[in-house]
């Protein structure tokens, strides 16, 4: 199983920029593909952008143009290169491992990190 420690968030204006770090441990990192979610309280948690082992990325309609997904599989760690930020962006953000097709979970859930976004 991998396990994943999410560092990055902080306070941003609208329109700044943020990455987050998401490093695993475990499970060969390299051969999974992996996810960020994202939370607000009150709601579910929602995937906002994933990536193939392979380094193919999808994204949610919301954030597509403004995030990206890199990895890097030398070091188990995957980025959310945040950018245009807007306050609805604001959430506590998690990353796991995936099941690509099934959308499922395979690892366990971090403590996250959170990011807020106002002026």
């Amino acid at each position: 199983q991998v396990q994943s420690v999410e560092s990055g968030g902080g306070s941003v204006q609208p329109g700044g920029s943020l990455r987050l770090s998401c490093t695993a441990s475990g499970s060969i990192f390299a051969t999974n593909a992996m996810a960020w979610y994202r939370q607000i309280p009150g709601s579910e948690r929602e995937m906002v952008a994933r990536i193939t082992s392979g380094g193919s990325p999808d994204y949610v309609v919301s954030v597509k143009g403004r995030y990206a997904i890199p990895r890097d599989n030398a070091k188990n760690t995957m980025y959310l290169q945040m950018n245009t930020l807007k306050p609805e962006d604001a959430a506590t953000y998690y990353c796991n491992a995936i099941d690509w097709a099934a959308r499922t979970i395979r690892g366990s859930w971090g403590q996250g990190t959170q990011v807020t976004v106002s002026s």
